[in-house]
């Protein structure tokens, strides 16, 4: 409370000094602003829980209100991952976006959603696939995300961090908000106290022999502090100065659950008390909204889920990597090596400290002639760099005859897609195989994952960098369980799932998304499978219609006019990392300057 009474004062001196568009004494009668707050990787299933628990009571009085606010859950692509959904929520287009982390031959990059320099070329795809600035074009703000949205108010930003120039920088919301002595000392309290909760947690859980459990050691507890409680902190304190300074539109990310749920798992007490915190922010939002120069409604949305399991190299002994090679003929270590887990948390905190982001150059082999085989959650991606374009399950099987069928008949993995001369192929356990264009949901491989799977797999098998080979891991039904390629207990990146719905809550007063998507049904666009929200690109429709409907027609923006249209037109990043033709990659330093908002902050 007292935090909050601090804001409002200096949001009114801000006012008297004529910093802000709005008077001293401001007046509501004006078109309401929007904030949209992304809960990452928090399922429906699990919202709703922690609701009825009493764990999130804003987020269940929201509901209970009979004026309040509605639940709806939504699908999300096969890549079930916050590169694609949020791409395509805030810029319209995750067309080409296959999974996390991909291999694209034509280059010999691989791309890595959380690096700056690979989400500015994704942002740049995206501008010029739909030709249109984003979601935040309009007086909007990004704060905390991987995309900009078209926002002329940036923050932590990760795609702009990877911009040089003068007066850019990625770490200014940081600098503003730890200026201020108060914020620096409550930050840095929790964040000790936060690093001790995880030392206990991890001990009580080794204590206890919880499974499935992985390490959590070495900086594991500074990065989860991080998340759970700097990050949250600056994304919240930049929200709610943009809701003093009256912008139209707020777009943040807090990651704080997904990096928690990834280690400890997504259905645990220590993901459970997260959420607890996080719907404190929640309501300290808002509570600031009754003090606003104008009113704001609040979307609360989250970009996936995450599904639970043991880890793949937990549950067999050996990663996908080895599967792969030993598949291939290839040399496989005594010793499985475990692969690397990685998140959007782990990535920003070495943009804050101005470190290099460490790419993931270890996860493929130096010798153009091996496979690349990278991992997403429960989603595996393989790539033969020395065969041009797509190579066809021919080509495979002639260099390879072995491969494919170790792949699919490993009890570990779901099914398989995989090109070929006649058409793509799923390829399942027991000899089944499938034409794309054939698939059924609920039938041949694709039996027991979730409905719409088989239209999910059927897109991503029209992308340009799709993979090679798709391993989509096994998927249990009954328990929900998956197992991920990454060393993460809580994952997501695939189907099978929670990890495939998302959520969106939203006021009352706006139009019902199933609305909409029923009126551009009328018109014809083609019906979603099993109705429903599918793709976060029918979510960036809906969220654009909520703005039209709050603050008025919104200007058409095209790649000219709005903030950081030259982004359509700028080369690849020269700083993207390459796989050499004849030694080994070497570490590249990520870039790490992004751009200072045009006008003043009131973070500051």
């Amino acid at each position: 409370e007292a935090y909050r009474r601090r804001l409002s004062r200096l949001a009114d001196r801000r006012r008297r000094r004529g910093r802000s568009p709005y008077p001293a004494e401001p007046g509501r009668e004006g078109p309401p602003g929007t904030v949209f707050l992304q809960l990452d990787g928090v399922g429906h299933d699990v919202l709703v829980k922690a609701a009825a628990a009493g764990l999130m009571p804003t987020v269940a009085g929201w509901l209970a209100d009979s004026s309040g606010h509605r639940l709806t859950p939504w699908r999300t692509d096969w890549s079930s991952q916050t590169g694609a959904s949020q791409l395509a929520i805030l810029h319209g287009s995750n067309h080409d976006v296959p999974a996390f982390r991909w291999y694209e031959k034509e280059t010999r990059t691989v791309m890595v959603s959380s690096r700056p320099a690979s989400a500015l070329e994704m942002q740049r795809r995206a501008i010029r696939r739909t030709h249109d600035g984003g979601l935040l074009t309009v007086d909007g703000a990004s704060r905390g995300n991987l995309f900009s949205g078209g926002a002329g108010q940036l923050a932590l930003v990760l795609s702009m961090a990877a911009r040089r120039g003068k007066g850019r920088r990625s770490r200014a919301g940081y600098f503003a908000y730890f200026s201020d002595p108060a914020n620096a000392t409550r930050t840095a309290l929790s964040f000790a106290a936060e690093v001790l909760r995880e030392i206990g947690q991890s001990t009580r859980a080794r204590a206890r022999k919880v499974t499935p459990r992985i390490k959590r050691g070495g900086l594991y507890p500074f990065i989860r502090a991080f998340a759970t409680v700097v990050e949250r902190d600056v994304v919240v304190a930049a929200v709610l100065g943009d809701m003093f300074a009256g912008r139209t539109a707020v777009y943040a990310d807090l990651v704080a659950y997904d990096e928690v749920a990834h280690h400890s798992g997504p259905r645990s007490r220590d993901a459970e008390k997260v959420l607890v915190r996080l719907d404190r922010s929640l309501a300290l939002i808002a509570k600031i909204a009754d003090h606003t120069p104008r009113a704001y409604r609040v979307v609360l949305l989250s970009d996936h889920g995450q599904s639970p399991g043991e880890t793949f190299a937990g549950k067999y002994g050996l990663t996908l990597k080895d599967l792969v090679r030993a598949g291939c003929g290839l040399p496989v270590p005594r010793r499985a090596q475990r692969t690397r887990s990685a998140s959007e948390a782990r990535d920003a905190v070495r943009i804050a400290l101005h470190r290099p982001v460490v790419g993931q150059q270890d996860e493929h082999p130096a010798k153009l002639s091996d496979p690349v085989v990278l991992a997403s959650g429960n989603l595996g991606l393989i790539s033969f760099p020395d065969i041009e374009g797509r190579a066809s399950r021919e080509q495979i099987e002639h260099r390879h005859p072995a491969l494919l069928s170790t792949l699919a008949n490993h009890p570990g993995i779901g099914f398989l897609l995989v090109g070929g001369e006649d058409g793509s192929v799923v390829l399942g356990r027991g000899g089944a195989e499938v034409p794309v264009a054939e698939l059924t949901d609920g039938e041949g491989p694709l039996a027991g994952f979730d409905i719409g799977a088989a239209d999910a797999v059927r897109r991503t098998d029209t992308f340009p960098h799709v993979a090679d080979v798709m391993v989509n891991s096994m998927y249990d039904p009954g328990t929900g369980t998956v197992h991920a390629f990454e060393e993460q207990i809580g994952s997501h990146g695939g189907l099978g799932g929670e990890q495939s719905r998302p959520f969106l809550l939203w006021p009352r007063g706006l139009t019902d998304p199933l609305d909409i998507v029923a009126a551009e049904t009328a018109e014809g666009a083609p019906p979603p499978p099993g109705g429903g929200l599918v793709g976060a690109e029918t979510v960036h429709r809906v969220l654009t219609r909520w703005l039209q409907e709050s603050s008025g027609p919104q200007v058409p923006v095209r790649e000219e006019g709005f903030a950081g249209a030259d982004l359509a037109d700028e080369p690849f990043p020269a700083d993207t990392p390459v796989l050499k033709k004849t030694s080994a990659p070497t570490e590249t330093p990520g870039p790490t300057e992004a751009p200072v908002p045009d006008r003043p902050d009131t973070t500051a």
